[in-house]
């Protein structure tokens, strides 16, 4: 089974990342949480970003507020697909760097970015990766969105 490493610059991450887990968490997806910071713990991403595939995992998201470095660094260490998460956070201003620092890569070091503080699209995204090549993945990500569709339904009905 794929396996999905989740990682943030710091454990005041962990309430919008903790989305990106829930989801994964429901699609059954094995989810190996981690806090690596950019700037504190340089030797940590390093080795993380080396070595993440070959951990048997198939995915990163990272999340990261502020200078928001964490996604791009990792990207720029590892064959795997990053999926960044911008977190707004005590020290950002309004979440705008933290979204510019990870959807501004340069051309070879691709990050996927989703919206500032979207840690439940990055999950969905990295299920819809692993689902491409792992069918029964791609059955639970079908059943969610019709899920998604009749919720939606419903509500119609509610407003009528």
């Amino acid at each position: 089974m794929s396996k999905v490493g989740i990682i943030m610059g710091s454990k005041s991450d962990l309430p919008v990342m903790q989305d990106a887990i829930d989801i994964l968490n429901s699609f059954h997806i094995e989810v190996e949480v981690d806090i690596v910071s950019a700037h504190r713990t340089p030797e940590k991403l390093f080795d993380y970003g080396q070595n993440a595939h070959t951990r048997g995992f198939s995915v990163i998201i990272a999340g990261a507020g502020g200078a928001a470095h964490l996604p791009g660094m990792i990207a720029s260490l590892s064959p795997l697909p990053v999926i960044g998460v911008p977190v707004k956070s005590s020290n950002s201003i309004d979440g705008w760097d933290s979204v510019l620092s990870i959807l501004q890569m340069p051309g070879g070091v691709p990050v996927a970015t989703v919206a500032l503080n979207g840690a439940k699209n990055a999950g969905i995204l990295a299920a819809q990766i692993i689902g491409s090549h792992n069918v029964d993945v791609l059955n639970k990500l079908i059943a969610y969105k019709e899920e998604l569709k009749q919720k939606v339904h419903e509500s119609a009905k509610d407003l009528k």
